[in-house]
């Protein structure tokens, strides 16, 4: 069952590219006492996620951050190496590119994606949701294909 509004998000150890490498990021230091933005996507370079889901993030990120927000954060179930060079290509110096590259957080969310019949494993389904001090305030998960409950406009009208 899928975590919502009211809930803790689960606690586990995350990564993101840094200087030297892949760098561990807990969920506690992502989350605790901050409101964070946190959308979720089934893959970097997938055309969906890179033409549609993440630039609405990129360029409305100020207004977002404007809006009360302190972190915007993009996770997919890939390494911390993939996520870097996504980032980097897509100009997301704003956003923080979130690995959950054995998709621990993904299953305790319970937003689990089964993509083996298109040779991608298990993967996150589209999501976006806002966080205040590590406790889910919104959530909209994507019930079909396309980008339109977790879009940046969808979740700046909430804010």
């Amino acid at each position: 069952m899928a975590l919502t509004i009211g809930d803790k998000v689960p606690a586990c150890t995350l990564s993101v590219m840094g200087e030297s490498g892949p760098t561990p990021l807990s969920t506690d230091d992502l989350f605790r006492g901050k409101r964070v933005l946190l959308f979720a996507l089934p893959g970097a370079f997938t055309p969906g996620c890179s033409m549609a889901h993440l630039p609405g993030y990129v360029a409305n990120a100020d207004k977002i951050k404007a809006a009360g927000v302190d972190s915007i954060a993009c996770l997919s179930v890939n390494d911390a190496f993939v996520m870097g060079a996504w980032g980097e290509a897509q100009n997301a110096s704003e956003i923080i590119m979130v690995a959950d590259g054995n998709a621990q957080f993904t299953d305790a969310m319970g937003l689990t994606l089964d993509a083996t019949g298109f040779g991608m494993g298990k993967r996150s389904q589209r999501y976006a949701m806002l966080v205040d001090d590590g406790v889910i305030t919104q959530i909209n998960v994507e019930e079909g294909p396309g980008v339109e409950a977790s879009s940046a406009q969808t979740m700046m009208a909430l804010l």
